[in-house]
């Protein structure tokens, strides 16, 4: 009787049923994941405060504008003048209104001509932000047609 040689080589494992599980995981959490805080700038430290709280209802159509400093690294300062961080730029405040009047032909082109009246603007401010400053920048927006404003600040414990 002849004996079969059985070849003992490393066979491996199908990996498609593992791929196809991380995709899914992938999937799930980009689902579930918040994605609130993505108009939301690190640069920005907010101010504390013991009466901050959540908008109770969220806006229907809102522009965020992130006002801060150009920092370092390790967190300093390089300019004591305060810019709005706006679509990848550092915008002086001073220089926001041609921003803000292309961000109100926009609302308008795909909201209609009164839609303007409902567009909330959320100023995320960095605490050292004088708020002289913060009153002009409502000023200008203002200008602008703008009428709703929101504050962020972070809840102090």
């Amino acid at each position: 009787m002849a004996k079969r040689k059985i070849d003992g080589g490393f066979t491996e494992p199908d990996m498609t049923p593992m791929i196809d599980i991380v995709f899914q995981l992938l999937t799930f959490f980009m689902i579930v994941s918040n994605f609130e805080d993505t108009k939301a700038d690190e640069r920005v430290k907010l101010p504390k405060d013991t009466l901050a709280k959540p908008p109770e209802v969220k806006p229907k159509e809102e522009l965020v504008l992130n006002v801060g400093f150009i920092r370092d690294s390790n967190g300093a300062k390089l300019s004591n003048d305060p810019v709005v961080f706006y679509a990848g730029e550092d915008i002086p405040i001073e220089k926001i209104k041609q921003s803000l009047e292309t961000e109100k032909r926009l609302f308008e082109r795909t909201g209609g001509k009164g839609v303007i009246k409902d567009v909330s603007i959320i100023i995320r401010a960095d605490s050292e932000v004088p708020t002289g400053l913060i009153q002009r920048l409502i000023r200008i927006c203002q200008e602008a047609e703008f009428t709703k404003f929101s504050l962020k600040a972070t809840q102090e414990d």
